[in-house]
């Protein structure tokens, strides 16, 4: 039986099952020390003094004057200090670092620090500070918008979202051969890396491992980097091993959420629903360090005028500065917030034009042949009017629209897609690798990928074991340590699956070439060791142009239509999803029963974003954070699923898979939103919360 496309058994089930699973804070090494944090109480301002009000001799401290390297976290930008020297930028900057053998008595030490307290900056419409901006020009908007019959206008805001992650951060930095190892839960080790060796010199030996990880959905991407830095001072200068687990509210308060959005749209639309322009503003929330924002507005930018064909399209970003712990990457990052925009926007267009929402996305939604708003011209491979023909079908949508009217029940829908892997010149960029080992019982896998719970390990080894030709028992795949693994990219951006899994297929059957008739085993046993490493190559149509926004974005993209059914208390306005119907399509699913785990798990987060998690914002810090008010879906909270997955294989893909994690979080937002509009209730914002109900009924 192949392994592909069967529900196989997943490589850490039983480790997991059974608790031998070791998580970063199960490590214990002798003679460790705990860490702590000591960090800002004002969003703005300047350090004035710090005293340590307790006895530090059996204690270590660690400020800015004990970095040996440079002082700045190693990303897209090099703006955010490890620790705080003379100036504050938001509420939970980083200033001063202990650690002590004791917990107990770590968490009794008192740090007074006093401050030159300055005004801050809340409002990023009000921000000149400019992380980043982008413009995406296609025909001319100007010309073509008087020629509309209708224009439609329109402003829609997201809030942060917390990514509540089951393990919260969590590291142990170790001395060894005259630097340090680093154990810890994350994404991408070689991002963290890349930032130890800013931090402590390039000729600091550091190597990074990967621990077992308990979830991430983006916030495990570049935040692992300065807890890893912090943990790794206090190692170093105490020449103690030193673990630093963050506990939940630590964790909600001073790392990073998903970006706060304002995304203003003006769309011209004939009288028979054809887009003749449309014109976007999408205005991201940074807050005070650049982290992640520029690559956050560019899918989002990307992805802004949706999965429609318009010969005229205008989009303008900027991700700016705010006084706010810094915004980085959340499942999805960026396409959820504008693809929320359009999709709630398109149904105020239907409304305007006096049309069904379903045969407005039909007359434009993408078809293979037409042209994104980046000019790429979409392949065999699209599916975007076929998802949403199959949602509209399997729940009879247009019926029970008319059945639900003057009811408190309603339905709608979105319609929506997501760039697979890294944007336009990326992955050439990266220049990803992949291994494969013979070991003395089959095959062994030895990339950074990680497994985050999303199934990578299972997924990988599936398709090794289809492509070598061997039983999927003797694959094996080892543990993310940046000593011994190639550097295979990120673990984000849809791309684990499609472009790393292609890397393995490939290295597959070139080692296949060279075992001939023998078994990886039997290879091993006659000659020894044999590891076939390759690179990925991008397809060689791909023309990108980083400047202009010009070009093929992604090598291909996943599609998806929702339809969300709920009930709306007429006096309390708490809404009640009844149930979900989801229809995707991300190429092959490589094992079903991961792949539908990602779509309801992402479809629940989706929920959660539209209806229930809203962050609370006080002088610059989140003031909800508890799970006993920042509210997330358990299962009393999530509807029936009905999830159906289309295959339209991509050809560049293995076994014709595309990227999946992310595609699952672009719909229910939107899909919802338009549902509660068929009620009457004109929102535009999420999430919508029972207040912003009752506001947009008293208007």
């Amino acid at each position: 039986m192949p392994a592909v496309g069967n529900s196989v058994a997943r490589k850490d089930g039983i480790g997991k099952a059974t608790g031998r699973a070791q998580y970063a804070d199960d490590l214990v090494f002798p003679g460790m020390l705990h860490g702590r944090t000591i960090r800002s109480t004002v969003p703005r301002g300047r350090i004035a003094s710090v005293r340590l009000d307790f006895d530090a001799a059996s204690f270590t401290v660690v400020d800015h004057r004990d970095v040996p390297g440079r002082n700045v976290c190693d990303l897209i930008e090099q703006d955010q200090p490890f620790l705080a020297e003379r100036e504050v930028r938001h509420m939970a900057e980083p200033i001063v670092l202990l650690a002590h053998e004791d917990r107990e008595i770590l968490n009794a030490a008192r740090v007074s620090i006093d401050y030159d307290v300055e005004t801050p900056l809340f409002d990023p419409e009000a921000s000149a500070g400019v992380f980043k901006r982008i413009d995406i020009v296609k025909g001319d908007v100007d010309a073509a918008m008087p020629g509309a019959d209708v224009v439609v206008e329109g402003i829609y805001r997201t809030g942060h979202q917390e990514h509540v992650y089951i393990e919260p951060n969590g590291v142990v930095a170790v001395p060894e051969d005259g630097g340090v190892a680093v154990y810890g839960s994350m994404q991408c080790p070689f991002y963290v890396i890349k930032a130890l060796k800013a931090l402590l010199g390039a000729n600091t030996p550091v190597r990074v491992v990967q621990t077992e990880t308990g979830g991430g959905f983006g916030g495990k991407e570049e935040y692992p980097s300065m807890i890893a830095g912090h943990a790794a001072l206090l190692a170093l200068k105490s020449g103690r091993p030193v673990k630093i687990v963050y506990d939940r509210v630590e964790d909600m308060v001073a790392t990073t959420k998903r970006h706060p959005s304002i995304v203003r749209h003006r769309t011209g639309v004939t009288k028979d629903g054809r887009l003749v322009a449309m014109d976007v503003d999408v205005l991201l929330d940074g807050g005070a360090y650049v982290t992640l924002s520029p690559v956050v507005l560019s899918r989002g930018c990307i992805h802004a005028a949706g999965p429609y064909r318009c010969d005229h399209v205008r989009i303008q970003g900027r991700a700016v500065f705010t006084n706010t712990p810094p915004n980085g990457a959340f499942r999805g990052f960026g396409a959820p917030q504008t693809e929320f925009a359009v999709e709630v926007h398109m149904d105020r267009v239907a409304e305007a034009l006096g049309m069904d929402p379903v045969t407005l996305r039909e007359i434009n939604a993408l078809r293979p042949g037409d042209t994104t708003a980046t000019g790429q011209t979409l392949r065999e491979d699209c599916s975007a009017l076929a998802c949403l023909e199959e949602a509209v079908r399997r729940t009879d949508f247009r019926r029970k629209r008319d059945a639900y009217r003057g009811t408190n029940r309603t339905i709608g829908l979105s319609l929506f897609y997501h760039g697979a892997g890294f944007t336009g010149s990326g992955e050439r960029h990266l220049n990803s690798r992949a291994r494969l080992e013979t070991t003395p019982t089959g095959v062994r896998i030895a990339v950074g990928s990680t497994d985050i719970g999303q199934g990578t390990r299972t997924m990988h080894a599936q398709i090794v074991a289809d492509a070598l030709g061997v039983p999927y028992e003797t694959v094996e795949v080892a543990q993310p340590d940046t000593s011994r693994v190639a550097d295979s990219g990120p673990t984000v951006a849809s791309r684990t699956c499609m472009v790393v899994g292609k890397i393995l297929e490939e290295c597959a059957h070139e080692l296949r070439g060279t075992l001939g008739e023998l078994t990886p085993a039997e290879h091993h046993a006659r000659h020894g060791a044999l590891s076939v490493e390759r690179k990925y190559e991008p397809p060689d149509w791909i023309q990108w142009d980083d400047y202009t926004y010009k070009g093929d974005a992604y090598a291909t993209y996943a599609y998806g239509c929702d339809v969300a059914e709920l009930e709306v208390d007429p006096d309390t306005y708490e809404v009640r999803p009844t149930r979900i119907t989801v229809i995707h399509e991300f190429g092959r699913p490589i094992h079903p029963a991961l792949a539908l785990g990602q779509i309801e798990g992402g479809t629940a987060q989706g929920l959660g974003y539209a209806l229930l998690e809203r962050v609370v914002m006080r002088d610059g810090a989140m003031a909800n954070a508890q799970l006993t008010n920042y509210v997330i879906p358990t299962t009393l909270d999530t509807p029936a699923m009905d999830v159906v997955m289309l295959e339209n294989r991509y050809a560049g893909g293995p076994f014709g898979a595309k990227g999946l994690g992310e595609l699952p979080m672009d719909g229910p937002a939107p899909a919802v939103v338009n549902a509660l509009r068929h009620l009457g209730l004109d929102v535009r914002e999420v999430p919508a919360t029972p207040e912003v109900l009752a506001a947009c009924a008293s208007r």
